[in-house]
């Protein structure tokens, strides 16, 4: 199991991972508005893709309604950061 800080920015153009701040949280974009958990939604399902995983692996701890997020992912062993190195941000 691991947790993740994210920033998601909403009503983007197009879904991608922008990696890493400063302060450790994942930058994601998803074009998905912040209405009825749709964002939410959009983000899990993103992670999922990217890491190789189901969504129901993926589950938002707290920040539901907010920007700032704690994802909470199950079923991995390598630390989330080495998994999305490989993969094209």
């Amino acid at each position: 199991m691991a947790q993740l800080l994210v920033r998601i920015y909403p009503n983007a153009s197009r879904d991608e991972i922008l990696g890493f701040d400063e302060g450790g949280k994942l930058k994601v974009k998803v074009c998905a508005p912040p209405v009825k958990g749709a964002a939410n939604k959009q983000l899990v399902k993103l992670l999922a893709k990217r890491l190789g995983i189901g969504k129901s692996q993926i589950s938002i701890l707290s920040g539901e309604k907010g920007r700032d997020k704690l994802i909470e992912i199950r079923g991995i062993a390598k630390p989330i950061a080495d998994l999305l190195k490989g993969k094209s941000l």
